[in-house]
C-alpha cells in the first residue's frame, strides 16, 4: 500500500506522542483485521528519548530483554474504522509494582496468556489494553516511564501531566504514582482552568489520599478558611511595612478565591471592625478621657486624629476592594446608618486642629462616601429606598460642612473636584427619592 493512502494514527499536537514520532525510528506496518476495521501498529524503538532513569538494569521499552509486550489500542481518527495499536516492550519485574499487572502476570492467569518469542529466544507475554476516549496514550506512557524512574519528580513537570497520569495510576493501582501525583498537585499553584480539572478528575477516582488536596477548593471547614483570610487582610492593613504591595497581593488572593460568600464574610467583618474603631477614635477626640491641662488635652486629640486618619485609610482600601469584588452591598447599608459618626466628623471638621494635623482626613472620608454613593447612583449596588434616603441624610451634612484646607497642603487640589463629583452623585440619588424628599433637599440646598 502506498504511503499516500495511509492515515496518520496520532494527533501531532499531542506533545508526548509527537516526541515519540519525531525521535524514534518505528517499524510501522499496516494490518487489516478479519472485520472491516483497519489498524496501524507502532512499535516504540529501543533508542527512544522517552527512556527515563531506570530503577534497575532494566530499561524502558527495551525489546532486547523485554518479557512483556503491552499493546495499546486507541482510535486513530474521527473515522471509527481506523484505530492504532502502540506497542511497548516492558519487564514483568517492573510492571508488578502495579497491583493490576501483579494480578495479570500471576500464575492464576497463565493459561489465558498469549506468548511470542523474543530475540534471545525468551518467551514474551502479550497484554492488550484499550485506551478510553477520555484519555490519551501519552498518559499511559508517562505512567509506564514512572515505573522505571527512581524519582517521579523528574517526569512530573506540570499540573496537566500529573492530572493525566493520576487516572491511569488509579486504574493500574500504582500506589507510588498516585502518591507522587497527589503530592505534586498539592505543592504547586493552579490556574482557574487547572482547578476545574482537579475537581473534575480527582473526586470520581475516590482515592484515599487527596482529601487535603481537595480542601484547597472545598475546605473541610469554612470557618478555618475565613479565619485565615481574615488574618491576611488584618495583617495587610495593620502591620506589614510594605503595605501597598501586600494589599495588592491580598486583593488578588481574595479576587481569585473560589468562594465569593467566604470573601464577603471576611471583608464585611473587617469593615465593621474598622468602622467601629473609626467611630471610637472620633468620639475620643470630642470627649478625651483625660483630666489635665489644655495642652495635654490638645496633644491627646492630635494623637486621636492621627488614629482616625489611619483608620480612614484602612476603610478606604477595604471599600475599594469590596466594590471591585462586588461584595459591598452590606457596607452601603452600614455606611448609611452612621448618623452619629457623621455628626461627630462634622464637629471635628468645624474645629481647626485637623486642618494642620491631618489635612487629608476629609479627603479620605469623602472618598469613602463617594465610592459607595457612586455604586448606588450607577445601579451597580441595588439599594432600597430607605438606604438611599439615609445615605443622603447622613452624609450630605458632612459634605456641606466642607472647609478649605490651607493652600500649601496637598489635599487642596483634590478636594474641589471630589466635592463636586460627590455633589453630582448625591443629586442622582436624591432624584430617585419621592418628590416630597426631592423638594425638601432642594430647599435645603
Amino acid at each position: 500500500m502506498s504511503s499516500g493512502n495511509k492515515k496518520s494514527c496520532f494527533n501531532n499536537s499531542c506533545g508526548f506522542t509527537k516526541l515519540i514520532l519525531q525521535n524514534t525510528p518505528f517499524p510501522v506496518s499496516q494490518h487489516t483485521s478479519s472485520g472491516s476495521k483497519s489498524a496501524e501498529y507502532v512499535d516504540l524503538g529501543k533508542d527512544s528519548e522517552l527512556k527515563s532513569e531506570p530503577n534497575s538494569c532494566l530499561a524502558f521499552n527495551d525489546p532486547a530483554f523485554a518479557d512483556v509486550v503491552l499493546s495499546f489500542h486507541s482510535s486513530a481518527s474521527s473515522d471509527t474504522n481506523i484505530y492504532a495499536i502502540t506497542r511497548v516492550f516492558l519487564h514483568s519485574y517492573i510492571l508488578e509494582q502495579c497491583k493490576y499487572f501483579a494480578a495479570v502476570l500471576s500464575e492464576r492467569w497463565r493459561d489465558s496468556r498469549q506468548f511470542s518469542e523474543g530475540p534471545n529466544h525468551q518467551k514474551r507475554i502479550h497484554i492488550d489494553m484499550t485506551v478510553p476516549a477520555s484519555r490519551t496514550i501519552d498518559a499511559y506512557l508517562l505512567v509506564l516511564q514512572l515505573l522505571y524512574a527512581k524519582d517521579h519528580k523528574i517526569l512530573l513537570k506540570d499540573v496537566s501531566e500529573a492530572l493525566s497520569a493520576l487516572p491511569v495510576a488509579a486504574e493500574w493501582l500504582y500506589d507510588d504514582c498516585i502518591t507522587a501525583c497527589v503530592q505534586y498537585l498539592g505543592a504547586v499553584p493552579w490556574t482557574g482552568e487547572e482547578e476545574k480539572k482537579v475537581m473534575d478528575i480527582v473526586p470520581p477516582l475516590q482515592l484515599q489520599g487527596p482529601q487535603e488536596l481537595l480542601s484547597r477548593v472545598k475546605p473541610n471547614s469554612v470557618t478555618a478558611v475565613k479565619d485565615m483570610l481574615s488574618e491576611l487582610v488584618h495583617a495587610a492593613i495593620h502591620f506589614h511595612p510594605n503595605g501597598a504591595n501586600v494589599k495588592t497581593f491580598v486583593a488578588n488572593l481574595l479576587k481569585n478565591h473560589p468562594s465569593r460568600s467566604v470573601v464577603k464574610l471576611v471583608l464585611d467583618d473587617t469593615f465593621t471592625k474598622s468602622l467601629d474603631t473609626l467611630k471610637d477614635s472620633a468620639e475620643e477626640y470630642l470627649k478625651p478621657n483625660m483630666n489635665g491641662q489644655q495642652t495635654q488635652i490638645e496633644d491627646l486629640q492630635k494623637v486621636t486624629l492621627h488614629t482616625t486618619l489611619v483608620n480612614s485609610k484602612r476603610l478606604l482600601w477595604l471599600l475599594e476592594t469590596m466594590i471591585e469584588l462586588g461584595v459591598a452591598d452590606d457596607a452601603v447599608t452600614e455606611w448609611s446608618e452612621q448618623a452619629d459618626l457623621s455628626a461627630n466628623l462634622l464637629r471635628i471638621f468645624n474645629d481647626d486642629v485637623w486642618l494642620t494635623c491631618v489635612p487629608s482626613l476629609q479627603v479620605l472620608l469623602l472618598g469613602c462616601t463617594f465610592n459607595l454613593a457612586s455604586e448606588v447612583a450607577a445601579g451597580f449596588i441595588t439599594a432600597s429606598y430607605q438606604v438611599r434616603k439615609r445615605l443622603a441624610e447622613c452624609w450630605l451634612p458632612v459634605l456641606d460642612g466642607f472647609r478649605e484646607p490651607p493652600s500649601q497642603t496637598v489635599p487642596s487640589a483634590k478636594l474641589h473636584p471630589l466635592r463636586q463629583r460627590l455633589e453630582n452623585v448625591f443629586l442622582l440619588i436624591i432624584s430617585t427619592l419621592l418628590m416630597k424628599m426631592l423638594r425638601y433637599y432642594c430647599r435645603s440646598a
